[in-house]
């Protein structure tokens, strides 16, 4: 007979905020969690198009926020550093933004920027970590980080550098 009076709580939140356990990285786990979204980004934008990698990025910061949420919930920080689905919902946004196809050298400084200014957190990104709480914060200042990159991708883009 199974005993369904004590339910194991469902792991969700704790799989998806960390990426499948990427965030539990000894080293640079927000790194890792980048690195890791590359090669999805270029599939998605290679085998569909750009539009699917943004709306990737739309519905990953979106499910992140809820998982984030939650999970945190249980830690006593409000930003666990665990948490590293924002990081990979940052890095699908500012690829969305290379040219396509996708190409290892538009990748490459898709990555540096958007961990230059994720890791720096320059105003505004501060500013948002800092005021906005929650699931929603722990995602925000990662998606204005991948915005603010954007516009560099975008502008190299434009300019046919990269």
């Amino acid at each position: 007979m199974i005993d369904n009076s004590n339910p194991r709580p469902v792991e969700w939140p704790r799989i998806v905020a960390t990426v499948f356990g990427l965030g539990y990285s000894r080293v640079a786990p927000g790194t890792v969690a980048s690195v890791a979204a590359l090669p999805v980004a270029w599939l998605v934008a290679d085998f569909g198009n750009r539009f699917w990698l943004l709306g990737l990025s739309i519905l990953t910061a979106a499910f992140g926020a809820w998982a984030c949420e939650l999970y945190s919930r249980t830690k006593t920080d409000p930003d666990p550093s665990e948490c590293v689905i924002d990081e990979v919902a940052g890095q699908f946004l500012v690829c969305a933004f290379c040219p396509a196809p996708p190409t290892l050298h538009a990748y490459l400084i898709a990555f540096v920027l958007f961990r230059v200014f994720d890791i720096t957190k320059l105003w505004p990104i501060n500013e948002v970590e800092r005021r906005v709480p929650g699931g929603l914060g722990i995602m925000a200042d990662d998606i204005v980080a991948a915005l603010m990159a954007s516009i560099i991708i975008a502008v190299l883009a434009h300019l046919g550098l990269i």
